[in-house]
Order: structure tokens, then C-alpha cells, then sequence
């Protein structure tokens, strides 16, 4: 198999990437490498408002595999197997995101660009596949979902102050707080005087956690950033 396109997005390193599809509606682009930017590839995909991407976990992979790992979701203290989980360290490293499509581009250089939200994907992640969601097939509300019935409720309340945020962009600037809240450290990490840093939208976010507050202390331009 071939990557048929790549994924652009805010995050250009695996930390703060939201642990699901969906849960943060931050913007991206999928962008069709050369053989496939073809406008009749796309015809149709306009009539569905999610779509299923298929792709590769390009900065996971490993030479071995272990049958079990442990999931965030239960602190990293409990081991499941690896196909009872969504770990990016698999025997084949595939990952699969539902994401909304937002409306699709025709560039001129780069041919169909889609629009996309609610991405969990690097910047730079290969894309395999890029098929339509169906809701009357795909969705299933009563099924069980063993040990994460649902998403976390406890989000943290973000302190972040203006003049920070405002060194994003407008449109980034809820996503930053909303992946705040959802706490992207390790669930192990508990530490109120470290400060963590993740890379957002070509900015370095320092931010530390005290309690159920996520408290922003600096927002840094990377060298490489575009205005």
C-alpha cells in the first residue's frame, strides 16, 4: 500500500494530540499527494458531512510488538490487549479516525483539498484511505464499550490569559483551550509544579496543572512559525 495523501495540521508533535477523533474541533487539511489529485476521486464525497480516514502511526512505529498494553484510560497501570485498545503501537501501526468534513477545495496546485475538523492526526500523517461515514451503518449508540463506556467528564477549567491567546490565530485559539481541558499529560503525571510544553499551531504552549486547573504560563512563536 501507498500514503494517497497527507494530513496538515496544527499539531507537529504526538504530545497534546487529543487521545480521540472528534473530541476537539480543531481544523486540518487533507491534501492529496500527486497521483491521486484528481476532482472525479472526490465526486460525491461532498453529500456526506463525516468521513472514516484510514492512516498510518508514522512516529510509532516499532520493529516487535507486545500482546498487551497499557491504555491511559486506566492510568497506565493496567495492561489490555492491544486489540481491545486504540494504541498507536500495534503489529501493523493503522489508525482510523472519524472526522467531520467541512467542505472541499479545489486547489489550483494541489487539486481537491478536503477540509476536515475534529482530527487526531500529526502534521505530515500518512493517509491510506479515505472512505464515507454512513450513520445508519456505522453508528451504534447502545453498544457496550467495555473500559471506556463513555468520554471523560472531568475537563479542567483553562486559565489562559488574553494577550497569550492571542498569539494564535482566531480560529485556533478555542481548540488550544479545549485541548487544555481535556488534559493531555500521561494520567500517571500528577506533578503541580512541572510545567509541561506541547507544540500547537507552530507555537510552544508551557502550561502546568493544579488540581482541576489548567494554567497557561507562556505561548512561544517557533523560529519556523508563518505570520
Amino acid at each position: 500500500m501507498v500514503p494517497i495523501a497527507h494530513i496538515k495540521s496544527c499539531f507537529n508533535t504526538k504530545f497534546g494530540i487529543p487521545r480521540q477523533a472528534g473530541i476537539v474541533d480543531t481544523p486540518a487539511t487533507v491534501v492529496f499527494t500527486p497521483p491521486y489529485r484528481i476532482m472525479e476521486a472526490v465526486r460525491g464525497l461532498e453529500g456526506f458531512d463525516y468521513i472514516w480516514l484510514i492512516w498510518q502511526f508514522s512516529k510509532s512505529e516499532r520493529q516487535e510488538w507486545t500482546p498487551t498494553v497499557r491504555p491511559p484510560r486506566l492510568g497506565g497501570n493496567q495492561r489490555m490487549g492491544v486489540f481491545a485498545t486504540r494504541s498507536p503501537f500495534r503489529p501493523n501501526p493503522i489508525g482510523l479516525s472519524s472526522v467531520k468534513l467541512t467542505r472541499i477545495e479545489q486547489h489550483p496546485s494541489l487539486g481537491p483539498v478536503l477540509h476536515i475538523t475534529g482530527a487526531d492526526l500529526m502534521d505530515g500523517t500518512p493517509i491510506y484511505d479515505i472512505k464515507p461515514y454512513l450513520p445508519y451503518t456505522d453508528s451504534h449508540p447502545s453498544a457496550r464499550s467495555g473500559f471506556a463506556p463513555q468520554a471523560s467528564d472531568k475537563l479542567l477549567d483553562v486559565d489562559c490569559p488574553q494577550e497569550l491567546l492571542d498569539l494564535l490565530p482566531a480560529n485556533l485559539q478555542q481548540s488550544l483551550i479545549d485541548i487544555l481541558a481535556h488534559d493531555p499529560r500521561p494520567q500517571y503525571q500528577h506533578d503541580p509544579d512541572r510545567i509541561y510544553g506541547m507544540e500547537f499551531a507552530n507555537c510552544e504552549i508551557k502550561f502546568k496543572v493544579l488540581g482541576n486547573r489548567s494554567e497557561v504560563t507562556q505561548i512561544i512563536p517557533l523560529p519556523n512559525s508563518k505570520p
